[in-house]
């Protein structure tokens, strides 16, 4: 049994992240000393492990509970899973296409900026943002 300064260390996670699991039932609360300390089983770090890998995987804390409830119940099939990761995986691919067109919008936009920017005026105001194409 690990405290939680111990959990924190081994998995490179803040205290108060392991206390919001807890109060949002991410994970069980963990047994306590006669003292009141927590403490916590090769299977609550494994957990802990489990959300933090989700999470480097872009997956929302909501998200996360609901694979936790599945793989709780022992119901976390690879169809399941697979569903979940293919809805992540579009959510991606929208935001790299989102990212683009805004990326395709600002680059002739930096580039009126350079042309500008030896303007013989000293004082000349940038409005790029304020012209329309």
């Amino acid at each position: 049994m690990l405290q939680v300064g111990e959990v924190c260390r081994k998995m490179g996670l803040n205290p108060q992240t392991i206390y919001f699991y807890e109060r949002i039932e991410l994970i069980p609360a963990p047994k306590r000393t006669e003292s009141g300390y927590r403490l916590f089983s090769d299977k609550d770090v494994e957990r802990l492990s489990f959300i933090s890998r989700a999470k480097a995987l872009g997956m929302s804390l909501d998200e996360i509970k609901d694979i936790l409830k599945l793989k709780d119940g022992r119901s976390l099939t690879c169809q399941a899973m697979q569903a979940r990761l293919l809805k992540k995986l579009q959510e991606i691919e929208d935001n790299i296409r989102q990212l683009q067109g805004l990326r395709d919008e600002l680059l002739p936009l930096v580039d009126r900026c350079r042309q500008n920017a030896n303007h013989p005026d000293p004082s000349h105001e940038c409005v790029v943002l304020e012209e329309s194409e």
